[in-house]
C-alpha cells in the first residue's frame, strides 16, 4: 500500500506545537481552581502508579531534574506528596501521594477528562479514535526517542502561579 505524501506546505511542527500549547493552556486554566498545574498533576498522577523515584517520575513526565525538584517542593509544601528514602538506594527518593493528594488527583482527573472530551468532541466522531491512535503510534514509535542533537530545542516550562 502506497503512503500518500503530506503536502509540502503542511507545517507539521507548527500544528503539533500549537495543539500542545493550546491544550496545555486549557488544562492550566481548568486546573487553576484546584491550585495545581498540569505539571504537578502529571507528577501526582504518575506517582500513584507505583513506587517510583523522583528521577523516574521526572523521566516519565518529561521534566528536567531542576523542574522536578521545584515541583516536588511545591507538592510537599501543600501536603499533596512526600519524598521518602528508597529501601533499595538510600540516595534515591521515592515519591508518595498523600491522602489529600489522592483527592486532588481524582478531582483533577475529572477536569482533565472533561477538557479532553470537549476538545476531541469538536472533531467528527469518526476521526476521534483514529486521531488519538495516530498520535499514540507516533509517540510510542518513531518519536519515542530523541536523536542526538548538538543544540536540542528547549521545552518551554509552564509557569505556576
Amino acid at each position: 500500500m502506497a503512503v500518500e505524501p503530506v503536502s509540502s506546505d503542511t507545517d507539521l511542527m507548527f500544528l503539533l506545537s500549537w495543539c500542545s500549547h493550546a491544550l496545555a493552556t486549557e488544562h492550566t486554566a481548568a486546573l487553576a481552581g484546584l491550585g495545581v498545574t498540569p505539571r504537578s498533576y502529571c507528577v501526582l498522577y504518575k506517582a500513584m502508579e507505583g513506587e517510583l523515584t523522583q528521577s523516574q517520575l521526572a523521566e516519565a513526565g518529561g521534566l528536567d531534574k531542576s523542574t522536578m525538584v521545584l515541583t516536588m517542593d511545591e507538592l510537599e509544601e501543600r501536603g499533596l506528596a512526600a519524598r521518602t528514602a528508597s529501601t533499595r538506594d538510600r540516595r534515591a527518593r521515592i515519591i508518595s501521594v498523600t491522602e489529600e493528594g489522592r483527592r486532588v488527583v481524582a478531582e483533577a482527573t475529572a477536569i482533565v477528562t472533561k477538557v479532553n472530551d470537549e476538545i476531541l468532541g469538536t472533531l467528527p466522531s469518526e476521526l476521534r479514535q483514529p486521531f488519538v491512535a495516530a498520535l499514540t503510534h507516533l509517540v510510542e514509535g518513531r518519536l519515542a526517542s530523541l536523536p542526538d542533537c548538538e543544540r536540542p530545542p528547549r521545552r518551554r516550562a509552564t509557569r505556576s502561579r
